[in-house]
């Protein structure tokens, strides 16, 4: 018989979660199940056995609170706190179960992955009033309930039910849930009930202390609470005061003095609210704040309690200083809100932004959520401008590109070293990242095309009309208002989102990757010191603080447009996670070039190898090649692909053309792939229909050529494919805001509502509306009213020459 000593060391081992052998979990089964109950303890096996464990090196010397969110996914050693409004329905008379559920749900897949899991809860007093109540209904005598009368039976009042004798009632209750929800994913609990005593006691704090560790040492969830039945009033003048002196009154202080004495790495304390407001939650500005740093209190006024519970968040607040203070990072959360309860610890373990985060370490420069505001006020003081000051602005930075080349060459000689040391970027990435007198000459050239096309972009009236007598209607463009642009590689990709965002208006929030960390930086710079001849530094931000891109597309109150630059897989995964704040771009750039049977012997070759060879890590570049059945074994034919071997472009063959050779290259996988590098598929179609159908069903709308010298048949296919760039007889190539002659592009959208293709100025303005009355009302325009509806087109303003 394998016994408890034996046993522990098999079932956790610091820093490694290890697979038990069957006959371990056989042994395990036999001590912790009770032995009549023979089904549930082999359900319990079977389940076991098959939970997927994950082994994470998770073991640090605790002793210091982590300094970022991103490292909370090292915690090994977690409390979760769940308070009273968590785990208490709404008429606080019994449970939340599936609340209740969840929640235990994602303690044990933390549970499983490794990590030490222990519960303080509250809910013992909610249940027991909902058992007492019950009881007490039950009692009442049919005999005194008729002779009452019904009337008087309905009107029945339950007494006040006394605190401590709910929470006696409702313990074991509370429990014997808890016991039955974790064996649902094989992992046994224990409730220990404590009371101040027991850490103010020394000899009972070390009892306590060897009864958790040796749970955790077991694999066991301890459940803790205070033992409400008998819990002796706080001890007076004892306040949370220094790292040895704590009073455990609620379940706030509980569970810090806990954090602390078990050297715990993270704390996680639900509530009914988000997290720590600067002013009362509900009230007018009140706003989330996202991370909290100690001295910080004076900023923040503290509201009521909640509906139910002991603490409130001044309670919250100290206690979690005080646990901060011992070491133990913490998080305050809403635990409560059916959109994100469900997922709510784990997306904190994994760094996400949720709630309060509770730091050590303040930041020099300002938050993301500071950043976005100060975008917001410079991106209407900008808008505020005279189209010639913002011109102004995007000449100079176009001057500072050039007057300072040699600075920025040597930052982004910087960023190549360190990315070719650490092997992490393939050679296309590299061309991405590399900066030259050349691109840095053409970007100075496109952001005067900006600059020059920009005077009068914002406030331009594109439609009037007459209302009514002296009732005149305009629509004018306005800027968008504050974007986020998430770029990778390309640290040209910043003047130019810049200068457009300049010339629209539009407050920016930059993202750009690591690896052009020393680039990004001296560009953003150069930025500011033109943003500065007009006083708007503020306008443009670039975002250097460890956030993640899934927190920035939650930031939905503060930024009003996403617009990804990178892979179609940062483009996907920023789709998914934006959260109410519109995205605009592409997901892939799955581009056709189709050859019809009258096309050009010298075009074909000229214009595939542009397409294809140029720069095949292009989102515009060629990935499938459609030929016309006609064109196979012929010298056009012959041409096309020996000019791609000698390009060295991997060939791949769709279904069709496949049928045709004998010895085929290997067989495309799927006609929905960008390659991003020097491969293609070609496929074969019987004619433009054909091309076009091929192109609605596995294309993604970003760009399509068709090579012929058949006008009709070009009219056809210019008319007929639904992207968002259409060519004849040209490179897929040209796609792109510079050699559109927008001076630049802020990205390429494939999406059919706003902006379509590459996006300039225009695809960065909106509208509104401007109405000039005078003492108009709508009841003067009723069926007996005095005014009519006139709605005559106005002509526009004459546009700016220049």
């Amino acid at each position: 018989m394998l016994c408890r000593a034996a046993l522990s060391p098999l079932v956790r081992s610091p820093g490694w979660c290890f697979v038990l052998p069957p006959h371990a979990i056989a042994a395990i089964s036999r001590l912790y199940l009770p032995c009549h109950n023979q089904r549930l303890r082999n359900e319990c096996i079977r389940c076991w056995s098959n939970i997927p464990f994950i082994t994470l090196p998770l073991s640090r010397a605790h002793g210091k609170s982590f300094a970022h969110r991103s490292e909370l996914k090292h915690a090994k050693r977690i409390v979760v706190k769940l308070g009273s409004a968590v785990v208490t329905r709404g008429d606080e008379c019994g449970l939340a179960l599936g609340r209740l559920a969840s929640i235990v749900e994602q303690v044990s897949v933390l549970q499983n992955q490794g990590r030490e899991m222990m519960i303080v809860t509250s809910g013992a007093v909610a249940f027991g009033k909902q058992r007492l109540r019950h009881e007490i209904l039950l009692s009442q005598s049919v005999r005194q309930a008729l002779h009452s009368g019904q009337s008087q039976l309905k009107d029945m009042a339950i007494p006040v039910l006394e605190a401590r004798a709910c929470a006696a009632a409702g313990q074991s209750g509370l429990m014997a849930l808890y016991e039955a929800m974790f064996t649902q994913y094989s992992i046994c609990a224990a409730q220990i009930l404590v009371t101040n005593l027991d850490f103010h006691d020394e000899q009972k704090r070390r009892n306590l202390n060897g009864t958790l560790h040796e749970l955790l040492r077991m694999n066991i969830v301890p459940i803790i609470n205070t033992n409400d039945a008998v819990v002796p009033p706080p001890e007076p003048n004892s306040d949370l005061q220094g790292v040895n002196v704590i009073s455990v009154k609620d379940n706030d202080s509980l569970a810090a003095r806990l954090a602390v004495e078990m050297k715990t790495d993270l704390l996680i304390v639900l509530s009914d609210v988000e997290g720590l407001f600067d002013s009362p939650p509900g009230s007018d500005d009140a706003k989330l704040i996202d991370i909290f740093y100690p001295g910080d209190q004076q900023s923040v006024t503290f509201g009521t309690k909640s509906r139910v519970g002991m603490g409130g968040m001044e309670a919250k607040v100290k206690a979690a200083l005080w646990a901060l203070q011992g070491g133990t990072s913490v998080v305050i959360a809403n635990g409560t809100h059916p959109k994100i309860s469900g997922h709510v610890i784990t997306d904190i373990v994994e760094g996400k932004k949720v709630g309060t985060f509770f730091s050590e370490v303040k930041p020099a420069g300002p938050t993301v959520e500071q950043q976005a505001e100060m975008a917001r006020a410079g991106g209407r003081t900008l808008a505020a401008l005279q189209p010639e000051q913002r011109a102004e602005i995007i000449y100079r930075l176009a001057d500072l590109l050039t007057d300072q080349r040699e600075e920025i060459l040597l930052a982004n000689k910087k960023d190549l070293e360190e990315a070719e040391n650490k092997g992490r970027l393939a050679l296309p990435l590299l061309k991405r990242l590399s900066l030259s007198t050349s691109k840095l000459n053409s970007l100075a050239i496109g952001l005067r095309q900006i600059a020059a096309s920009s005077q009068d972009s914002v406030g331009r009236v594109i439609r009037r009309t007459r209302i009514a007598k002296d009732l005149d209607l305009e629509q004018v463009t306005v800027p968008i208002g504050v974007l986020l642009v998430i770029f990778e590689s390309r640290p040209d990709c910043l003047p130019q989102v810049s200068a457009l965002a300049i010339a629209s208006g539009n407050g920016l929030l930059l993202k750009g990757g690591k690896e052009a960390a020393h680039s990004n930086q001296i560009l953003h710079h150069l930025t500011q010191e033109a943003l500065s001849i007009h006083g708007v530094r503020d306008a443009v931000q670039l975002v250097n603080t460890r956030e993640e891109v899934e927190d920035l597309c939650r930031l939905d109150k503060l930024i009003d447009l996403i617009i990804p630059r990178g892979s179609s897989q940062l483009v996907r995964n920023i789709q998914k996670a934006a959260k109410g704040i519109p995205v605009m771009g592409h997901s892939e750039g799955i581009c056709h070039v189709y050859v019809d049977t009258d096309a050009s012997v010298e075009k074909v070759t000229r214009i595939i190898r542009d397409s294809k060879c140029e720069y095949p890590a292009a989102c515009n570049a060629l990935e499938t090649l459609l030929i016309h059945r006609d064109l196979l074994r012929t010298p056009l034919f012959d041409q096309i692909i020996d000019m791609l071997r000698v390009e060295q472009v991997k060939i791949h063959a769709g279904p069709k053309f496949a049928s045709y050779l004998t010895f085929s290259p290997s067989e495309v996988k799927s006609l929905r792939t960008e390659y991003g590098d020097l491969e293609c598929c070609i496929e074969v179609v019987d004619s433009v229909q054909e091309a076009v159908e091929h192109i609605h069903k596995y294309g993604s709308s970003h760009t399509d050529v068709i090579i012929t010298e058949n006008e009709k048949t070009a009219e056809f296919f210019l008319q007929h494919v639904d992207s968002a760039c259409v060519f004849w007889n040209a490179s897929t190539r040209f796609s792109d805001g510079y050699r559109f002659g927008l001076g630049a592009e802020v990205g390429i959208s494939t999406s059919r509502i706003h902006a379509r293709g590459p996006v300039g100025i225009e695809g960065l303005l909106t509208t509104k509306w401007l109405l000039r009355g005078n003492n108009h009302v709508v009841s003067d325009f009723s069926e007996h009213g005095s005014m009519k509806y006139l709605h005559e087109s106005l002509p526009l303003p004459q546009r700016n020459a220049n």
